[in-house]
């Protein structure tokens, strides 16, 4: 008779999964809250006290951590049997485990009224039984089959019914991976919740002088920081296989964070409505969208082409909004990803099907607006949550680089406008202050050298990813030329600050009359000087916008 070791945390189809290997002729032993559930639906089991002749004990933190049980998991079938029979030990041949949950809802931070630290709370949810029996059968996996999520259930019972009880080899194999996986994730999760941990309780803030500090190879050391782990887990569950990557070449695949929010969860938590299988390129020009009009608190629309914003516009409702993000750049605009942070109407919908684009994404959708839509079956429609304050909470961006990874804070911290600093003789007007503004929203999105040429409610010539700062002056004047955008009270603003005075010049002769840009040159005073000369208000925020 065929052996199953079941201890779950999360009970979902248990019953039925356990009724189904019954049926099959396994002679089931779970732990005892498992167990429980099991007797009350009538099944026959047996407890892993009754197999150890030893009960749970310290709270049930020590149940299944016994020989008799891991030598049933670990006993390979060469003859080790033998050494098993001598010790009153039978083998198992299904191990079914889950684990203690982490997640936010049941690791509650330090009571305010005295009770367990933070850490404490995490501690004692921290499962030690469960990854080490899925370890040890993953281990065993050419003997022993290791299922770790209900998800599995069905498809373990079918496998089992087409093959007269058992499974294959390679399928014990891609339930072991999947095994070490979750046992990965698990391990990784605990360290980043204790490196959590130091910002909220006090008893574990410093660490001990040097303890992490290891050497690198570019003759440099690790120096403790709490904001930046010394070893780094990322975990992530695959969504999807994406057609191809960047280019018809390339591979790629689609990630989200397990433990991201359902709301405000980005691109992973969108809702698809129509239109052809989303591509990489897709996805990246679509979060660069959500990124931009999560900048407005008013209606506002933004067109991406190569994830650049080739135009902006905020209106008194979103339909106003995207016209002027369109009228920024009309022929750039064919073939681009529109972005809208209201619900998308008829009205708006029809605007947007006059011109071929990839995708849209909104807040939401008015049903006589997907209506619209469906005229263009191929256009890729996306709903998603968009929290003007969630651009704001990532606190970490990585990019792989060969042979390793960079991490930085996230660049969209909160600016206060008041704390800019006014550094020439003129001050900018209400509207060009209002310009100003909204200009200073989109560059930081621009890729550098990044220049933003604005009026108060739209772009009007987007410079973007040039390799000096006056090519990217020169091709934003032509961008609005090309559509006779100027008008009094344009501005410019620059992701990074200006290292000569021809800009300045530059911009002065095509009618621009404010700047905004970060200051720090060592030729700044050349700078102010040439917008005293040409009446040009100008700002320093202090702020760099670099977006490589």
């Amino acid at each position: 008779m065929k052996r199953a070791l079941i201890s779950v945390s999360d009970k979902t189809g248990i019953v039925e999964f356990v009724k189904g290997l019954s049926h099959l002729g396994f002679e089931i032993t779970a732990s005892e809250g498992t167990a429980k559930t099991l007797k009350e639906a009538g099944i026959s089991v047996m407890t892993v006290s009754e197999i150890t002749g030893f009960p749970e004990i310290l709270d049930g933190r020590v149940k299944t951590l016994h020989p008799k049980i891991y030598g049933g998991i670990l006993c390979r079938r060469d003859g080790e049997e033998r050494e098993l029979k001598d010790q009153g030990i039978l083998p198992f041949d299904l191990v079914v485990c889950n684990f203690y949950p982490l997640t936010e809802s049941n690791i509650q931070p330090a009571s305010p009224s005295g009770g367990h630290p933070a850490s404490r709370n995490l501690v004692e949810r921290i499962d030690i039984g469960g990854p080490a029996m899925v370890r040890a059968a993953a281990k065993n996996y050419e003997n022993v089959a290791v299922v770790t999520s209900p998800d599995q259930y069905e498809w373990i019972l079918k496998e089992f019914e087409k093959n007269g009880g058992a499974l294959s080899e390679g399928f014990r194999h891609s339930l072991a991976q999947r095994a070490f996986e979750m046992t990965r994730n698990y391990d990784s999760a605990i360290a980043n919740r204790f490196q959590d941990l130091k910002s909220t309780d006090s008893k574990i803030q410093s660490d001990p002088p040097d303890l992490l500090a290891q050497p690198l190879g570019l003759g440099q050391s690790a120096e403790s920081d709490d904001r930046f782990p010394n070893s780094l887990e990322l975990r992530y569950e695959k969504i999807t296989n994406l057609r191809y990557g960047e280019n018809p070449q390339q591979r790629a695949a689609f990630y989200r964070d397990p433990l991201s929010k359902p709301e405000g969860g980005g691109l992973a938590t969108a809702k698809q409505y129509q239109g052809k299988t989303l591509s990489y390129n897709n996805l990246l020009d679509f979060d660069a969208a959500l990124n931009i009009v999560r900048e407005f608190d008013s209606p506002a629309a933004v067109i991406i082409k190569h994830s650049n914003p080739c135009g902006v516009g905020k209106g008194e409702n979103i339909t106003d909004a995207y016209r002027l993000a369109h009228l920024a750049d009309p022929i750039s605009a064919f073939g681009g990803i529109v972005g809208l942070n209201r619900t998308c109407d008829e009205e708006t919908a029809r605007e947007i099907i006059t011109t071929f684009l990839e995708g849209v994404i909104a807040s939401g959708f008015t049903e006589d607006g997907l209506k619209i839509f469906r005229e263009k079956k191929n256009l890729r429609v996306l709903e998603c949550d968009i929290e003007i304050s969630e651009t704001r909470s990532t606190k970490h961006e990585a990019r792989s680089i060969r042979g390793g990874l960079l991490l930085q804070e996230s660049n969209y911290g909160e600016e206060d406008p008041v704390q800019w600093e006014i550094v020439t003789r003129r001050e900018p007007t209400k509207k060009e202050r209002a310009a100003l503004n909204f200009a200073w929203k989109v560059v930081r999105h621009v890729k550098s050298n990044g220049i933003v040429l604005a009026i108060q409610n739209r772009t009007i010539g987007i410079g973007a990813g040039q390799m000096s700062r006056i090519d990217a002056v020169e091709l934003a004047i032509r961008k609005a030329r090309g559509v006779g955008s100027f008008t009094g009270g344009t501005v410019m603003a620059t992701d990074g600050f200006f290292p000569f005075r021809d800009a300045i010049d530059l911009a002065a002769r095509e009618g621009i009359t404010a700047v905004i840009q970060p200051g720090g040159s060592i030729r700044d005073r050349e700078v102010i000087q040439a917008c005293i000369e040409q009446d040009i208000a100008m700002l320093f925020t202090k702020t760099r916008y670099f977006k490589h």
